[in-house]
């Protein structure tokens, strides 16, 4: 029975994971600490963590012989795709494989996204066929079409992802980031107080008008519960009108969601009524290093 290792050092989480037989034993993650206030972290902030977090998971994931050593190498499939925060698992990944004298292998965070989808919501089957694909994270918001082993970006955002938005927003709100949870909580006790169009193009959107329409909300002194309530609401529609041109361009093909976005409770039932549409779990939609 094989056992593989899985790192990925993304820009807000420290992930390790170990898989024996096709099976997920061990799905550990680590957020990154974010100061009070802030937006986001350095890439030189999110190196340093990840090296200082990195030794404590692995004596954390218990003693293993892997058999091969896997690892996220950048962000995306597409030319040019780079951030340094992937270099702390690619220098660990590395060293591991090679005093073990056992194979290294190198996919994006975003391969790392849809594996994970797959696995936890039962369809490893579609591993090589065709679907679709939306990754909805802090840093992503994109519509993806994969067959076989290639992935094509179909559309998406043009300016500031889903996350950022409800990052942005929870920001605001004095919320702690990453704010997703915080603020779908904050959501639940409230009602959006204004209904605002998602700017969509073919399958491409725009948020920024959100951010800044949830910024003249809390001017306008508008209950922090009510302004979380426009933001998701916002959100929802914007990757439901994506999803529905995307199903009307390929009709034939399910939609697989992945990325942190999509394990919000107030985003998921409507998405999940328009049928042929499967979810990771919340432990997998996250980044992590399972996929």
């Amino acid at each position: 029975m094989s056992v593989c290792l899985g790192l990925d050092t993304s820009n807000y989480t420290t992930s390790v994971a170990l898989v024996s037989g096709g099976r997920v034993e061990k799905n550990l993650r680590t957020v990154l600490a974010v100061g009070q206030g802030e937006r986001g972290l350095r890439q030189s902030d999110a190196v340093f963590a990840h090296t200082v977090n990195l030794p404590a998971m692995m004596e954390q994931l218990g003693a293993c012989r892997p058999d091969a050593v896997g690892v996220s190498l950048f962000p995306r499939d597409a030319e040019g795709s780079y951030m340094p925060c992937f270099l702390a698992g690619k220098s660990a990944a590395a060293s591991v494989a090679s005093v073990l004298g056992v194979p290294l292998y190198g996919f994006s965070h975003q391969r790392g996204h849809l594996m994970a989808a797959l696995y936890s919501c039962g369809r490893t089957d579609l591993y090589g066929e065709d679907f679709l694909a939306f990754h909805v994270s802090g840093g992503t918001t994109e519509v993806l079409l994969v067959r076989g082993e290639e992935i094509t970006l179909l559309g998406g955002s043009e300016d500031i992802s889903c996350g950022k938005l409800i990052d942005r927003v929870g920001v605001m709100l004095g919320l702690s980031f990453p704010c997703g949870r915080e603020l779908e909580r904050m959501a639940e006790r409230g009602k959006s107080p204004a209904a605002m169009r998602p700017s969509l193009k073919d399958m491409k959107c725009n948020l920024s008008g959100g951010e800044n329409r949830a910024a003249d909300l809390i001017k306008r002194g508008e209950t922090p519960e009510n302004v979380a309530a426009f933001t998701l609401d916002l959100v929802r529609n914007t990757i439901l009108g994506l999803s529905e041109r995307a199903r009307k361009a390929y009709p034939a093909l399910p939609i697989v969601y992945a990325g942190g976005v999509m394990s919000n409770r107030l985003i998921r039932p409507a998405l999940e009524a328009a049928g042929q549409s499967f979810f990771a779990a919340p432990e997998f939609s996250c980044d992590n290093a399972a996929g």
